[in-house]
């Protein structure tokens, strides 16, 4: 019998995939059907405190106005903020009252604070856990190569001291010190890493010259990041570690728990492949164990990472035969 059950960041699933948070996360009709189609659990879309600041900006008519007029902005902020997290705060509970699986919220905040507020109200509401949207892009000259390492440490430390239910940190890969930094962050009372947040990407119509989104997407090529970064940190972090970003389908799967990965997020696949993917990728998952006369996750779980293999190290192409 065929075991797919695991323990990922205290939090008990039937299966290792987990829907990430995404535009499919944001209602509890979808969430259902989600849970329907095999989800082991669900990351609830983000709440970002930069969106609430946008809103404001919107009511005020300009970003001028709130500078402008700073008690009227900061009474339409108020009540644009309480609006918006009110909101989130009721798909928690509609969703716990409806699905059976984990329901992770997850947040993105621009102010210290808000980390902490946002994160107790979430614990208040019955979230399951909390999934800190951590992403940053080292793009400005004058900061300290230490900054993204003690903004993590001090957002783990605090959230501790304040909430209950597991937390993990979605991250990004920037970081010449990544694999040191991330060990360091482990040590704290993380109860997971989700290794790689999928950044937004820029790009420039050259027609109109403007500059706009770019494709939204991953391609099941960009699992090779996490893949070789959780093959790398599995043996010696102090934590879980969630792989997302490039896992469309059941093989997918089998790659990121043979590196050492304890669950996998799905998110673009979803909507390039329906959510009918999800059972088809833990069919696979079945198949492939069965092959393999495995009984359970953890009888092949890090069996490929970086301890004896030592190719992930490698960043150069080199010659495998003649012609290449």
């Amino acid at each position: 019998m065929i075991d797919l059950s695991v323990e990922v960041a205290g939090l008990k699933l039937k299966n290792p995939v987990i829907v990430g948070s995404c535009g499919f996360t944001d209602s509890v009709e979808s969430i259902k059907k989600l849970e329907e189609a095999g989800a082991g659990a669900v990351v609830l879309k983000s709440l970002f405190e930069e969106q609430i600041m946008n809103d404001v900006y919107d009511t005020m008519g300009d970003v001028n106005n709130v500078y402008a007029h700073p008690e009227l902005g900061d009474y339409v902020r108020y009540f644009e903020e309480k609006d918006i997290v009110d909101k989130y705060l009721k798909l928690i509970k509609d969703a716990k009252k409806t699905v059976s699986i984990p329901v992770i919220a997850s947040i993105n905040c621009a102010s210290f604070n808000k980390w902490v507020e946002f994160s107790s109200e979430i614990e208040k509401a019955g979230a399951d856990g909390l999934e800190i949207n951590l992403y940053y892009l080292p793009s400005d000259p004058t900061v300290t190569e230490h900054t993204y390492l003690n903004t993590a440490m001090n957002i783990s430390k605090e959230l501790k001291k304040h909430i209950k239910i597991p937390f993990a940190l979605k991250l990004g890969y920037y970081s010449d010190t990544l694999a040191k930094d991330l060990l360091t962050i482990s040590r704290t009372d993380v109860s997971a890493l989700v290794l790689f947040n999928k950044p937004f990407n820029p790009d420039i119509d050259i027609d109109k010259e403007t500059i706009i989104s770019g494709y939204p997407y991953s391609a099941p090529s960009e699992i090779s990041t996490s893949l070789r970064w959780i093959a790398i940190l599995s043996d010696f972090v102090e934590t879980d570690l969630i792989a997302t970003t490039g896992v469309h389908h059941g093989k997918d799967v089998v790659k990121e728990i043979l590196a050492g990965a304890k669950a996998v997020q799905m998110t673009s696949t979803l909507y390039l492949n329906s959510f009918s993917v999800i059972q088809r990728s833990l069919d696979e998952l079945k198949s492939w164990m069965e092959k393999h006369n495995y009984k359970k996750l953890s009888d092949f779980r890090g069996k490929l990472s970086r301890k004896d293999h030592v190719i992930y190290d490698r960043v150069q192409f080199l010659k495998r035969g003649k012609g290449e």
